[in-house]
């Protein structure tokens, strides 16, 4: 049984000797597209090429091998977006435990094979509800019924203190102490994990803290002083969509003096295109979180050295159009409006000639034709090539006779739609 009631650098460095041959010793990278964004020296740390593809077996081993072999016989839980999942499923196979695992139904399908893949006859996934929280509580009361342990995927000592070597890799492999280190935050078990060891060993680096702009817990936490409910959450980034911080990593966090920010789902969306067509990356919304907010919510200064975690690249490739279709809205490059058209010949055609721009594209058009009645109601989608095109879209559309309404971000037939 684990004998600590708090995180400290020791018991994240006792960690890292657990962890040893068992968890992959991921590559510390420059980069250069990261450091011309910010005029400073700027390095990946990729933990998407981890054994699961995340930092979250760190967590998940260094909880389940300090069990009693005894309370190992009676099985394991876990609730999970997926990445703690496959954690948990590498975890058992290499120690013989056997495991249940409950994920929402928002997890990729991506994720759900490779859980049953690297779990084996060892792990039974189980899907339920929409969200984390359905999927805890399911696992919970397994545990609750079974008897088995409900193994967290951030709130607990021993998950954070196994998140938190990744801190003591980064130093080690670039030979001296970073000025800034950006981390991405669902749960806070990353966050609490590598703040905790820093703030002891290292106290003069800048921590900074990246949340999903619709699933900012940690942020609410600490406004607050105690973790909240979000009464809305955006569950978009998978691995970061947690709708309450948790208790461990709350005060955790909060002690440690990191900073905390967020950023848009579709700058997330945004960079993980970067990531992918310019440094061969391949990041999931979670994994791109940190370095989408480097230089536009996190400023740091010309040439210090900044370490961004990318913390994970299971990504479902079924995802990408929807990826693009965010990163061009955010861009300001994709619009969506209704337009009445009058049921009579060359009504389109005007529409193209006098409403649409030299370089404007129509990339989707439903157009429902109505006999009983003088307009025809069509949804059309336009992509701009620059953001800047927008006004004069706009002000064609209001010179036009057609009837136009604009489909703006965030109401309730955006989100029907897409």
């Amino acid at each position: 049984m684990h004998d600590i009631d708090t995180v400290t650098a020791a018991t994240i460095e006792k960690a890292a000797e657990r962890l040893a041959g068992v968890v992959t010793r991921t590559p510390l990278e420059p980069s250069a597209r990261l450091s011309s964004r910010v005029d400073a020296q700027v390095w990946v740390k990729r933990e998407d090429l981890q054994t699961v593809r995340s930092y979250k077996i760190r967590g998940a081993y260094n909880f389940i091998v300090q069990l009693d072999e005894d309370v190992r016989a009676r099985g394991v839980v876990c609730a999970s977006a997926g990445n703690h999942a496959q954690g948990v499923a590498y975890a058992c196979r290499r120690l013989g435990a056997n495991g249940r695992v409950y994920v929402p139904g928002t997890t990729p399908r991506q994720k759900r094979e490779r859980i049953a893949t690297l779990g084996g006859a060892h792990i039974e996934v189980i899907v339920v509800g929409e969200t984390y929280e359905d999927a805890f509580a399911a696992a919970n009361e397994d545990a609750q019924r079974t008897g088995a342990t409900l193994v967290p995927a951030f709130d607990d000592v021993r998950t954070v203190a196994g998140q938190g070597t990744v801190a003591l890799e980064v130093i080690d492999q670039l030979g001296f102490v970073p000025d800034v280190v950006v981390v991405p935050v669902g749960g806070g078990g990353l966050l609490a994990g590598v703040g905790s060891w820093l703030r002891e060993r290292h106290p003069e680096v800048r921590i900074v803290g990246v949340e999903p702009a619709g699933a900012a817990c940690m942020a609410a936490a600490l406004a607050a002083g105690r973790p909240v409910r979000l009464p809305e959450l955006d569950s978009f980034v998978d691995g970061a969509a947690v709708r309450e911080a948790g208790a461990v990593t709350y005060p955790l966090i909060r002690e440690s003096g990191a900073e905390l920010t967020a950023v848009a789902e579709g700058a997330v969306c945004t960079e993980m295109l970067a990531m992918y067509q310019s440094d061969g990356i391949i990041a999931e919304p979670a994994g791109a979180l940190a370095a989408a907010a480097l230089g536009s919510v996190v400023q740091v200064e010309p040439g210090q050295t900044v370490v961004v975690l990318v913390s994970g690249g299971n990504n479902d490739v079924s995802r990408y159009s929807e990826i693009l279709e965010r990163s061009l809205m955010h861009e300001g490059l994709k619009h969506y409006f209704l337009v009445g058209f009058p049921q009579e010949p060359g009504a389109l055609r005007r529409f193209l000639e006098q409403v649409l721009g030299p370089e404007d594209d129509i990339t989707r058009f439903e157009y429902v034709k109505r006999t009983n009645r003088e307009m025809g109601p069509a949804l059309v989608g336009i992509e701009i090539a620059r953001s800047s095109d927008l006004p004069g879209l706009l002000a064609r559309m209001d010179a036009s006779p057609l009837q136009v309404e604009r489909i703006e971000p965030g109401s309730p037939l955006f989100h029907f739609l897409l």
